[in-house]
């Protein structure tokens, strides 16, 4: 092989090499926001849940619910 050929199959490998390590870090970027937006799902389920049974329950029923410890 000549020189100029195994200058351009290096030169090619090299960006190759950056490419992927760009890719990789993208998709750990990605993971760790989708991990972040699940937690939050999860937190707005729990709101939506609590919100739910709120409005199946009737005024003295939340009232009830809702009183201070010290009545």
């Amino acid at each position: 092989m000549s020189d100029e050929k195994i200058t351009r199959l290096e030169e090619a490998l090299m960006y190759q090499e950056e490419q992927l390590n760009a890719l990789s870090q993208t998709v750990a970027r990605q993971w760790d926001e989708i991990d972040m937006l699940k937690k939050h799902i999860r937190k707005l389920q729990g709101t939506m849940a609590e919100v739910t049974e709120n409005q199946s329950l009737s005024t003295a029923e939340q009232a009830a619910r809702d009183k201070p410890p010290h009545y």
